[in-house]
């Protein structure tokens, strides 16, 4: 068998590292999330996030500086997100097709990552005091976008006259709402818990709910 060269080992040895990392820092996070959602930033500790996790308190500083570190993390995750679904919102789009793809993504984003939008929805519960500037710049820049394009629609007959803004949060308040109260949304759909068909099920009538 031919030996690996020093370059071939180091990469081999870099590649490994990089694995480790990034399971280790989703282990981390993934605790984080839950940890943050049940007890805020102030009642959580990086100790019990070290717990929780299974790794030495030293492990989780090896990853992450601070504990603030992680939160922000986690708050730019929920931005990437935030940006994905998003981004099925152009005005040169067909708005039946767009706002179709935009609920659904919207609805399954909470169903993956339920923690993720409970932590977020408190956080801004909070204050949104670990939101920076930038984000919240960000956070208003795309959102005026897609109202630009929602209003470039009314503009040319193809969707109701409406506010954009109100239109959005309704969105939002109605997708977000099956992550961050599941329990009453399972109780009110009498199912033990929520289920992906109960998630496809909403998204349909949440569009027929906006004639879409």
């Amino acid at each position: 068998m031919a030996r690996q060269s020093g370059g071939e080992r180091k990469k081999a040895d870099g590649d490994n590292e990089g694995r480790i990392r990034a399971r280790n820092e989703a282990k981390i996070l993934e605790v984080s999330v839950r940890l943050f959602s049940a007890k805020g930033f102030d009642g959580t500790t990086i100790s019990e996030i070290a717990e929780e996790s299974g790794l030495p308190k030293a492990n989780v500083y090896y990853y992450f500086k601070t504990k603030t570190a992680i939160y922000e993390r986690l708050i730019a995750e929920v931005f990437r997100d935030w940006d994905a679904a998003l981004r099925h919102i152009r005005p040169e789009r067909d708005p039946r097709e767009a706002l179709a793809d935009y609920v659904r993504e919207k609805l399954e984003s909470s169903r993956r990552n339920a923690a993720q939008s409970r932590f977020f929805a408190g956080e801004l519960l909070r204050g949104g005091k670990f939101l920076s500037r930038r984000q919240r710049q960000h956070m208003l820049e795309v959102t005026r976008e897609a109202c630009e394009a929602v209003e470039h629609w009314i503009s040319e007959g193809r969707f109701p006259e409406l506010d954009p803004r109100h239109f959005f949060i309704m969105i939002w308040a109605t997708t977000q709402f099956y992550a961050d109260f599941a329990p009453v949304v399972a109780a009110t759909l009498e199912v033990p818990r929520l289920r992906k068909s109960d998630f496809d099920d909403a998204a349909d009538q949440i569009l027929k709910a906006i004639r879409l």
